[in-house]
């Protein structure tokens, strides 16, 4: 039998990228969440999505309807439903909470006494919402970046979200276009909290 000759560090070298480009496998596919996402029109929720998604702002209109995103994120999608704002679709907004696994409500922090009390309202009834009462919620708190956006601390005492929320899981975020860095720090808290149910409604999953 001819020896076989000895193999050169390339050949070693190559070899070794070989199998681990060939053993690794496919990534682990990543968990897909369903999730509506509510506001009053201005909110900016649609600017928001847009910009987790790196996709350009430049022709963005108010939702007149509904719209869906995928969203990646790094360990999860959020497959988001944006519902439109306006004072003749939110009454239809409970229509399109079946099948959600979770809530974004995106507010703005400076506006008008009025508008900010239509949020709250619209808030409170999601959080009693008998679909959505068991979901955990992130509220964004968005245009943290206008001079006359209200504080977390006013934010939470405004929308009476202590008492109101209390046992249900919920993340409120500051956060503006300006700061995107905010507003994925709120998405992965949320998708923290999904994982968590996820895991509790499936016993033994890792």
């Amino acid at each position: 039998m001819r020896p076989v000759p000895p193999r050169d560090a390339h050949t070693l070298a190559a070899e070794m990228c070989f199998r681990t480009l060939c053993c690794k496998g496919p990534p682990s596919p990543r968990t897909e969440y369903d999730v509506v996402c509510v506001g009053l029109t201005g909110s900016g929720k649609s600017s928001l999505l847009t910009q987790l998604c790196s996709e350009s702002t430049d022709s963005i209109i108010p939702t007149t309807g509904f719209r869906i995103k995928a969203v990646p994120f790094q360990n999860a999608i959020l497959n988001v439903k944006e519902l439109g704002g306006a004072d003749n679709i939110r009454k239809y907004w409970s229509r399109y909470y079946q099948g959600s696994q979770g809530v974004v409500f995106v507010l703005d922090s400076a506006s008008s006494e009025d508008d900010l009390e239509t949020a709250r309202n619209e808030l409170h009834s999601a959080l009693q919402h008998p679909q959505l009462c068991t979901l955990p919620f992130l509220i964004l708190a968005n245009h943290q970046d206008k001079p006359a956006a209200r504080s977390l601390q006013e934010i939470k005492k405004y929308f009476e979200l202590e008492p109101l929320a209390r046992g249900q899981r919920w993340i409120l975020q500051p956060c503006s276009v300006e700061n995107m860095d905010a507003v994925k720090e709120g998405f992965n808290q949320f998708i923290n909290l999904l994982e968590e149910i996820d895991q509790e409604h499936t016993p033994g999953r890792l």
